[in-house]
């Protein structure tokens, strides 16, 4: 199955990109009248064959839509520190991705490691994922944002953060509603600091634990990706 992402697709012809047209024909080699399939990243995913395998301008006929593919009975976005390791976040996103989440805000704390971000670098890491994965919906990557800033601006049904101080914490199984709108917090390498965890828990974020092991972010982020999309199965 040869899958392309379409995010700009409105009617039954469509070209596909030069990048993408370049991959069909030169690497893939697909001929005049083979099959593909199309995700746009709004829950559309489609059936075309090749009308003109050209490495700039393939042009496409579609022949099948369903709509809502794969839709998940839930939302979910993770509010995540970015790691000095590029590579580690990108990793996040990818296997995230592959797992089911709706959005990701790179959140710049106190304790942050990295203070910017290139998303345009990082959302062709999820795009990659969604395609590998048979995704019709691509999850939204939001700019960096500073803490202050997004504690106050967010409205999910479900609001956690995930902290290593000392406190009470509840299991973060033992604490999701299924078949809601989920938030989720996750720290830099030093934690959020002992402020940004009033001032979340002031906001009526509730303090979770995802187990007993000290995890890295990037990991703890996607053990609560996994365990949200786990419980909602």
């Amino acid at each position: 199955m040869h899958i392309f992402y379409t995010p700009d697709l409105t009617s039954d012809n469509y070209n596909l990109s030069e990048e993408e047209s370049k991959h069909c024909v030169k690497v893939l080699r697909l001929q005049k009248g083979d099959e593909v399939q199309l995700v746009d990243g709004k829950g559309g995913f489609y059936s075309a064959v090749i009308d003109d395998p050209h490495p700039k301008r393939t042009s496409l006929k579609i022949i099948k839509v369903q709509q809502e593919y794969g839709k998940r009975n839930h939302k979910l976005h993770i509010a995540v520190a970015p790691t000095k390791n590029i590579e580690r976040i990108g990793w996040f996103l990818e296997k995230a991705t592959e797992i089911g989440i709706d959005e990701i805000t790179p959140l710049i704390c106190e304790r942050s490691e990295r203070k910017d971000l290139k998303t345009d670098r990082l959302n062709k890491v999820i795009t990659s994922a969604v395609k590998q994965s048979i995704k019709a919906y691509h999850p939204k990557l939001n700019e960096p944002v500073r803490f202050k800033d997004f504690i106050g601006s967010v409205s999910s049904a479900q609001k956690y953060i995930a902290h290593c101080i000392d406190g009470e914490k509840f299991p973060l199984k033992d604490m999701i509603e299924l078949n809601s709108d989920y938030l989720v917090m996750i720290g830099p390498e030093g934690d959020f600091s002992p402020s940004e965890v009033k001032e979340a828990l002031e906001a009526n974020f509730l303090p979770i634990a995802l187990g007993t092991s000290r995890l890295r972010t990037e990991t703890a982020a996607l053990e609560a990706c996994f365990e949200i999309n786990f419980l909602n199965r």
